[in-house]
């Protein structure tokens, strides 16, 4: 026959539990507060918006579709998502994720003294590139990606907001974002039409935010160092195309070219 006893939590343990409970929950807090104040040299939510909004509404060489985007701090923390839309069942829904995506491979691979947008990583990340398998390094943190409410996605208080999201892009869509002084504070990742479009709405939103005093890239001009690069041609026998200079992104068409070499210049 199995005798059972109850487990008796003396008072004074209890106390103690509890009190050494709500200590880690605030440092938490405080640590989760930490995360969003290194967020106050970016883009509020509604600065934010209102610029992706204002560079959906042009001729973009895409689909003319809705967006998402997202701005991640220097250490990757997600400072801001928003959307274009009227609900977020108007823009893809797993453009959200992958425009925070974005944004943290521009800011990862970016540095003080030279832009890489994530157009710029195409080629080299194919295989045979000489950063063949970077897109499979610093995985999403699917933790941060997928908690909260469906509800609060794209809103001010979008559960991404205080996470280091992770992952890495390698097309169009991401920008390292530089403040007046040249100083690299972050990035910005658009997602939600083709990849070509979506760099061009990615960097008409950095523009109007005024946060595009790009230093260097590795584009070729001077006037716009981290934009999309089209030098991509099919070789004989070939299944993939040779971007002339490694930087190549594939073409998505006409259009999305043409207003590619048009956007606004840096500062």
């Amino acid at each position: 026959m199995h005798n059972s006893k109850s487990l008796a939590i003396p008072s004074s343990t209890l106390a103690a539990i509890l009190l050494a409970s709500h200590a880690v929950g605030a440092a938490a807090a405080n640590n989760h507060s930490d995360d969003r104040s290194s967020c106050n040299q970016l883009p509020s939510y509604s600065a934010l918006r209102s610029a992706l909004v204002a560079a959906r509404l042009q001729m973009n060489g895409g689909f003319n579709l809705d967006m998402w985007a997202t701005v991640v701090n220097r250490d990757g923390v997600v400072c801001a998502v928003a959307f274009t839309g009227g609900n977020r069942g108007d823009q893809w829904p797993g453009s959200r994720v992958i425009s925070a995506q974005k944004a943290n491979t521009a800011n990862a691979f970016s540095l003080p003294a030279l832009a890489l947008s994530t157009a710029n990583l195409y080629s080299a990340t194919q295989p045979g590139g000489s950063l063949f398998g970077l897109q499979h390094s610093n995985p999403v943190d699917t933790d941060v990606a997928y908690r909260g409410s469906a509800s609060d996605y794209g809103q001010n208080d979008d559960p991404m907001i205080g996470g280091k999201i992770g992952g890495v892009n390698v097309f169009g869509g991401g920008l390292a974002l530089y403040n007046e002084k040249k100083q690299l504070i972050g990035a910005l990742g658009v997602s939600g039409d083709s990849s070509c479009a979506d760099h061009n709405i990615a960097w008409r939103t950095r523009h109007t935010l005024k946060l595009d005093y790009v230093p260097a890239g590795v584009s070729g001009d001077t006037t716009r160092p981290d934009n999309i690069v089209y030098d991509i041609t099919n070789a004989p026998n070939l299944g993939i195309g040779v971007s002339a200079s490694g930087w190549g992104h594939p073409a998505c068409s006409a259009a999305a070219v043409a207003i590619s070499k048009a956007l606004p210049a840096i500062p």
